[in-house]
């Protein structure tokens, strides 16, 4: 992108630093909790991802914007990201698969970026101070008056966004992953569905649906203020909790429906905030990380047993000291150690903190959705 015509922007941290550099995308002004994502593919994804509401998103990887985008790689219907920050973009894509440059994009959904700052000291910040909150603004160019409009936003800590992002009205999911893009010999692809599962809406992914979909499930999505009995009525094999954005201790009713939800000991498999809903349900408790796990890279498992490389988006983690007896951690991030997966010892309940169907990221973790699948088997067999 040429400078000569780039419109300048402003970057301000709540604790004041301020990032002098080059608009990118749509015009304005734009608050949110800065953090960073260290991926070096699946911008698009990242953007589109529900989970990203209310942040704005520093891209560690130096180039953004390369590969264009393409209506194939949405997460969800629209960006979610409140804004991005770059240290330098291309608005000439260079795919086969793209249809429109990532600057464009962002002017035609109203998502203003900064570019041409320095990602890797801004990325340190957050590192060494913790994720916080910030603006970007091609309107207001003087930092202390932008760091005033930061003061004033509120902290993600105790802020409940699932109700920006949950969907309105039910809705039945049925398409799985396209064949060229299938990875798995167990998928069962366009296969007649052998399970129906009720996924909570929290921020879901489509990918996430997908994989289900893959699996021989049949998703009904509803709005994560339905109620227990609205839940059971469609008689599911098994129960998802998906992932979402903001303080997952804040989803009050999310957590008080999955309480219920439990009793019934059909299966339940959560993803994120999902996995941080069903921990709080089972009487733990969460607490926020200083910058987040966000990256296609991060090794979860335990020492002793076989390491997954996984794809995580997070802020929240669950405090071990507080899980019941009858709760096991399975997974571990192995790079801080904070809870990255559990399960009830006694109910077909598990969760894990990672995204297992990626995009972007690697598939190791793919086989939980088949574990999904075999719990609600198990139990049909059962009954």
């Amino acid at each position: 992108m040429s400078l000569t015509s780039a419109q300048p922007a402003l970057l301000v941290l709540a604790d004041g630093t301020a990032y002098t550099g080059w608009s990118f995308g749509a015009p304005g002004t734009v608050i949110g909790e800065v953090v960073f994502n260290t991926g070096m593919t699946g911008y698009q994804e990242v953007l589109t991802d529900p989970s990203y509401c209310g942040q704005i998103v520093t891209f560690t990887y130096p180039e953004l914007g390369n590969t264009g985008v393409n209506p194939e790689d949405e997460e969800s219907t629209h960006p979610h990201v409140r804004g991005a920050i770059a240290r330098n973009i291309s608005s000439r894509p260079s795919n086969w698969r793209s249809t429109q440059s990532l600057p464009d994009y962002l002017k035609q959904h109203h998502i203003p970026g900064i570019y041409g700052i320095d990602t890797r000291a801004l990325t340190r910040k957050i590192r060494t101070v913790g994720a916080m909150n910030g603006a970007i603004s091609t309107e207001i160019l003087d930092p202390g008056e932008l760091r005033t409009l930061v003061e004033q936003a509120p902290s993600m800590a105790g802020l409940n966004l699932v109700k920006e992002v949950t969907t309105k009205q039910p809705y039945e999911w049925l398409e799985p992953t396209e064949t060229a893009w299938e990875f798995s010999n167990s998928a069962t692809g366009d296969q007649e569905p052998r399970y129906t599962v009720v996924a909570l809406d929290f921020g879901v992914k489509r990918n996430i649906l997908r994989r289900l979909a893959s699996y021989g499930c049949r998703v009904i999505v509803v709005p994560a203020n339905t109620s227990p009995e609205e839940i059971l009525k469609y008689n599911p094999d098994g129960i998802f909790l998906s992932n979402g954005p903001g303080d997952p201790s804040a989803v009050t009713e999310g957590i008080a429906i999955t309480k219920e939800l439990v009793k019934a000991e059909k299966p339940v498999f959560g993803i994120c905030m999902g996995h941080q809903i069903l921990g709080l349900s089972l009487g733990a408790e969460t607490f926020k990380l200083k910058f987040g796990h966000r990256g296609l890279n991060q090794p979860a498992g335990l020492a002793q047993q076989q390491v997954e490389i996984t794809s995580q988006n997070h802020g929240f983690a669950i405090d071990p000291d507080t899980l019941a007896s009858d709760v096991q951690i399975t997974h571990l991030n192995l790079n801080d150690r904070t809870v990255a997966g559990l399960k009830h010892k006694t109910l077909p309940l598990f969760s894990v903190q990672y995204h297992p169907e990626a995009s972007p990221g690697p598939h190791d973790a793919d086989y939980l959705f088949e574990r999904f699948v075999q719990a609600m088997q198990q139990q049909q067999e059962q009954n």
